[in-house]
């Protein structure tokens, strides 16, 4: 594969959400609704609800963020695995984006009124991935305030866990936490001497 496969996906994903606002029966039948996943089997909807956005605003945020680290971490998959690296680069991120969501799926998978979609669970896998190979690279919020990746990794999800815990908006941050988990552990078992360069750098910053 010559071509980046995050532009191929970033593509795809804006496609596919700009045809969604048009055809709202095509979103509802995209969206994670973990009740007609277990009532009707429709399994698609656990992937393809990761490429579908609510609105702009939803589509550039994930996708500005999934630019700056999907391009590094492909590359760097690209590096490790020369001849594979792209293809597993795609396996993370769409068994990412189901990894996200399983938690969700099995926690309202009675509920009919729950919905969610969005590619932030895979993004985050993706930002999490990242940060194990560039733990001290500055993270900036907003544009202004620049956090290390690992301080960074670890407010994100003491905030995912407490605003999940509170359940009172309608952003669905289990699949934030634990596709960022998801990162971790695919890159441990893709690659496991990264926490030993992870411990070197935040070693060396710190001390």
């Amino acid at each position: 594969m010559g071509e980046s496969i995050s532009f191929i996906i970033i593509i795809i994903t804006v496609l596919v959400s700009l045809l969604c606002w048009q055809k709202p029966a095509l979103m509802d039948s995209m969206t994670m609704n973990p009740y007609k996943i277990n009532r009707r089997n429709e399994y698609w909807r656990f992937i393809t609800s990761g490429f579908i956005h609510a609105d702009f605003t939803h589509l550039f945020f994930n996708l500005f963020s999934f630019f700056f680290f999907g391009l590094q971490l492909e590359n760097i998959f690209t590096i490790l695995y020369p001849e594979s690296g792209q293809i597993i680069f795609v396996v993370f991120y769409v068994t990412a984006i189901v990894a996200a969501d399983l938690p969700t799926y099995f926690k309202q998978s009675k509920n009919s009124h729950f919905n969610s979609l969005g590619a932030s669970g895979a993004v985050s896998a993706v930002i999490f991935a990242g940060i194990l190979f560039f733990p001290t690279e500055k993270i900036y919020l907003f544009g202004i305030l620049g956090i290390p990746g690992f301080i960074y990794a670890g407010l994100f999800t003491w905030y995912s866990i407490a605003m999940d815990r509170r359940g009172r908006d309608y952003v669905n941050h289990s699949a934030h936490l634990y596709g960022g988990l998801y990162g971790l552990v695919f890159v441990t078992l893709m690659y496991p001497k990264v926490w030993l360069t992870f411990v070197e750098q935040v070693k060396a910053m710190l001390w």
